[in-house]
């Protein structure tokens, strides 16, 4: 499990990273120290983990290909046979790049095809993450040559061809078995596709100043324990029941309680205090038979439902999973936003308003968490595209909640901009009813009184951690229990600090 401080997991943008740079400087770091740095980190990074060998490293013309002549210098002082291909000439480089390009005493030749003759390990330092343009012509071939030789490929930044903020390929790219970028990381590194092309990604300091990398002001976080570690209220000697919150789960017919069955449980497990499921009357005896420990309310109109939920001891409601999109849903839905209380909306209670989203807008509040994957996204919100980031960013504006825009790489947005990025959920989460678990996560924290991003990142991760533990052969109810696990290890954080955490892996 990854510890540290919630800045240690913060994403930049390329602009982000460019105004790094540039304050770094103006600090009174000289750019060629920050390129020395960077490209000593991709070599020592290399040496730790290749024993010599026949290497060839590509350099571009801009910085990223200084970083990768100051990595073949260090290289080749340290013994390794080294080739430097660079993209262009190299009378023409200037700058920092000028200055790396002069401390190295070997031949450079093209950048073509032919140069990736008899290698056997490949220095990706053509582009960084500050590509706008197609990866085309001689350098396209030269990549497409080098994945053909099926030789390892360290990335220096980011792999050439993905860009940085995005994670989008841009016309090609050649995917790295190790990629060296330097603190932090860039959202395109975790956006799919680009986060495949990575590799093994490790984020290397250059000696920017702290000060300068916290004045960047990111609101933006690879998804971590230490976004919202402090947030979870971990129950003590004074607790009871209604202390630790009650989440009502709205469930739907008799033929399809099993959605709101998993959420009750998944809320129950992550540990509010009371959980029940409030159902259509003909459903009842359904959801009572296959519930223990999770209650069960008979409600047969919206009005019954909304006047169960306002009691004052239930203090979050999740609507949506096995709902149906039908007009009682809309009312339930509505009814529920209208009470102020914290509530999670998803599947059908989405869907249900796809002909009319500003009804729905016009209805929820900051306490409120949406949970689309990308058809239930794009119903609601048709007019907003861009990258995954950009658009949970701009649909948690324009409607005013938390949205948990679900997916290989589940972005959660809130309002005021802050975001997180999850990169560890496997791909055996593509199952029925995982869903429903994630949404009765999330409801479980907020009846807990857990802010809503903090939650909504909260349980993205919790829902991948207890997968990952898992592993191949996942189906939905399995999650339930092995939440107990992923429990425990967050529990053992000493005192609330993340430098306590340790695996407990089962």
């Amino acid at each position: 499990m990854p510890g540290g401080s919630a800045s240690d997991h913060r994403l930049f943008s390329v602009e982000q990273m460019y105004a790094a740079d540039a304050g770094a400087i103006d600090s009174g770091v000289p750019g060629i120290q920050l390129m020395e740095a960077a490209g000593r980190a991709v070599a020592d990074h290399i040496r730790l983990r290749y024993t010599p060998r026949p290497t060839l490293v590509l350099c571009g013309p801009g910085n990223n290909g200084g970083d990768g002549f100051v990595a073949a210098r260090h290289l080749q002082n340290a013994g390794w046979p080294v080739r430097v291909a660079l993209l262009g000439d190299k009378t023409l480089l200037k700058g920092d790049a000028a200055l790396a390009a002069a401390d190295w005493a070997g031949p450079v030749q093209a950048l073509e095809p032919k140069a990736v003759a008899d290698c056997a390990l490949v220095v990706d330092a053509v582009f960084g993450a500050g590509l706008v343009r197609p990866v085309e012509g001689a350098v396209r071939k030269t990549l497409e040559t080098v994945a053909a030789a099926d030789v390892p490929v360290v990335a220096v930044d980011i792999p050439s061809g993905v860009h940085g903020d995005t994670g989008e390929v841009l016309g090609y790219a050649l995917p790295a078995a190790l990629c060296v970028t330097f603190r932090p990381k860039k959202t395109g590194h975790c956006l799919l596709p680009g986060r495949v092309y990575g590799g093994e990604v490790v984020v290397a300091g250059i000696g920017t100043p702290s000060a300068v990398l916290d004045g960047v002001g990111s609101n933006t976080w690879e998804n971590a324990p230490a976004l919202w570690a402090d947030a979870i209220p971990w129950p003590g000697p004074e607790s009871h029941k209604y202390t630790r919150g009650f989440a009502v789960v709205v469930g739907g017919g008799a033929e399809t309680t099993g959605a709101a069955r998993l959420a009750a449980r998944a809320a129950l497990r992550v540990g509010a205090g009371m959980v029940s499921v409030a159902c259509p009357p003909d459903a009842l005896s359904t959801y009572a038979a296959g519930l223990v420990a999770v209650m069960t309310k008979s409600v047969a109109t919206p009005r019954e439902l909304v006047d169960y939920a306002a009691d004052r001891r239930r203090t979050a409601a999740l609507i949506g999973p096995g709902c149906g999109v039908t007009e009682t849903t809309r009312q339930n839905t509505l009814g529920l936003l209208g009470l102020g209380k914290p509530c999670v909306l998803d599947a059908d209670a989405l869907s249900v308003f796809a002909v009319q989203p500003r009804e729905l807008f016009a209805a929820l509040n900051d306490q409120c968490l949406l949970t689309p994957h990308d058809g239930e996204f794009g119903r609601l919100f048709p007019d907003i595209t861009g990258s995954r980031l950009e658009r949970a960013r701009a649909a948690a504006a324009a409607c005013g909640a938390v949205v948990l825009l679900k997916g290989g790489d589940t972005v959660v947005a809130a309002p005021d901009g802050r975001a997180s990025i999850t990169t560890t959920a496997p791909p055996t989460l593509a199952t029925a009813g995982a869903g429903d678990v994630l949404a009765g996560i999330a409801v479980g924290l907020l009846a807990q009184g857990v802010p809503t991003f903090e939650a909504a990142s909260a349980a993205t991760w919790i829902h991948g951690d207890a997968a990952d533990r898992i592993g191949t052969g996942l189906i939905a109810e399995d999650l339930t229990e092995i939440l107990v696990a992923t429990l425990s290890s967050l529990k053992k954080i000493n005192n609330n600090s993340l430098t306590a955490f340790i695996s407990f892996k089962v």
